[in-house]
């Protein structure tokens, strides 16, 4: 699965077992495209799901999607913020 893809999957995600087949996806991803993977290492890969984290608000806007409340937890926000930390500086 290629990182188009996630980002699919992410959007359309609204449960548990969705989100742990998505960090499955997530895993496998790595493994396959591992160049699509800026924060291969734990510490990097963490660093950028802080800065993600950190920043959400912003990024939602850039997308434009301003219904996102970034306070309340979703299990799609948390794909977001796997997902982005893959690649978020």
């Amino acid at each position: 699965m290629d990182g188009d893809t996630l980002v699919d999957r992410a959007e359309q995600l609204s449960t548990r077992s969705e989100f742990v087949a998505f960090v499955d996806e997530l895993r496998q991803n790595l493994k396959e495209h591992p160049d699509e993977w800026e924060n291969q290492s734990v510490e990097l890969f963490l660093a950028g799901l802080r800065g993600f984290a950190a920043n959400a608000k912003g990024y939602y806007a850039n997308i434009g999607q301003t219904d996102v409340d970034v306070e309340v937890p979703t299990w799609r926000g948390f794909a977001d913020m796997l997902l982005a930390a893959k690649v978020y500086e």
